[in-house]
């Protein structure tokens, strides 16, 4: 793991165009690639949950083995992060490859909430990050506050109602935008949770925060699907030999991934960018290989949010 850290301090999510494992033993040749990428470290990046990840396991490691190189390289993984933060207090994909939608600031699969969770670990000396130097509070403090106002500043309003938030926006505009060919432009039913959990983490929240909240939960609600299961089955037609399908279930309830940013229309796409109105009309790759419908929010709704709701209350 710590061969993997780049200079500027955070981490690839690939090498050699595979996903990192730390259980592989590097061969000398190997080795030499990796360290090939030290110093300019384009490929650092808090997709996947890298560079969160690893700060956290190396604060836990250090907490076992009292070991000061897992400390600062932790420390160094936190720098990192907080020279990524945009002015505007948003998180790019990766920093500092800005080509393509890298640049873009990014709720996808949790990434910008992954960094907000783990400052806030930092300032409130929780998830063994307790280790961390004290002089980190103050400025992961400032960083989650300009992280909580881009939230604010992206969701997404429907006749001047709040609702949820799309998985990428421009760096500059805050607009929302299309990131990989099958990812268009929409409210999602996955990355929106998240966003939400992280703000009812918040102590003492101000009412633009409450009012976030509440305005996201009322859409899960209103954009629920039920009476449906999204499953897996054989396909012997199909060259993957399986597919996945929406079925009637009595008991079925499941969210889209990809809503109308307008109508709350469920969507899909491909990789020809062409919206769909069904699964089915998707080819057989990206249909098993996304993460189309879910149950998300599902958590959130029926036990969270509750819980979150008398607390306020209370205070």
């Amino acid at each position: 793991m710590l061969l993997y850290q780049r200079s500027n301090g955070g981490w690839p999510k690939h090498f050699k165009a595979v996903a990192v494992n730390y259980k592989k033993t590097l061969t000398a040749e190997e080795l030499k690639e990796l360290q090939a990428g030290y110093a300019e470290g384009i490929d650092a990046t808090i997709d996947n949950n890298a560079t969160t990840k690893e700060i956290w396991y190396l604060a836990k490691a250090y907490k076992k083995t009292n070991d000061k190189r897992f400390l600062a390289a932790a420390e160094r993984g936190i720098d990192y992060l907080l020279k990524a933060q945009y002015a505007n207090g948003g998180w790019p994909q990766y920093y500092p490859d800005f080509s393509s939608y890298r640049s873009q600031v990014t709720y996808n699969d949790n990434a910008m909430v992954n960094v907000l969770n783990l400052l806030y670990d930092v300032v409130y000396k929780a998830n063994d990050l307790e280790v961390i130097n004290e002089a980190y509070a103050g400025k992961c403090a400032d960083a989650i506050v300009k992280g909580v106002q881009c939230i604010l500043k992206t969701q997404v309003k429907q006749n001047g109602k709040l609702t949820a938030w799309c998985a990428q926006y421009n760096a500059k505009t805050l607009e929302p935008e299309m990131a990989r060919k099958f990812e268009l432009v929409s409210l999602s039913g996955s990355e929106s949770v998240g966003i939400v959990r992280f703000l009812m983490r918040i102590e003492k929240p101000s009412p633009a925060i409450v009012d976030a909240v509440k305005a996201a939960v009322d859409w899960f609600n209103k954009v629920k699907i039920t009476g449906y299961k999204f499953v897996d089955v054989a396909a012997p037609n199909e060259k993957s030999g399986r597919d996945r399908v929406l079925q009637p279930a009595d008991d079925g309830v499941l969210w889209a991934r990809f809503y109308d940013i307008n109508t709350n229309e469920p969507f899909f796409s491909g990789r020809d960018s062409e919206r769909k109105k069904t699964i089915a009309e998707v080819e057989n790759e990206r249909r098993i290989g996304y993460a189309w419908y879910g149950q998300w929010p599902e958590k959130l709704l029926n036990t969270e949010y509750p819980q979150w709701l008398k607390k306020l209350n209370k205070n």
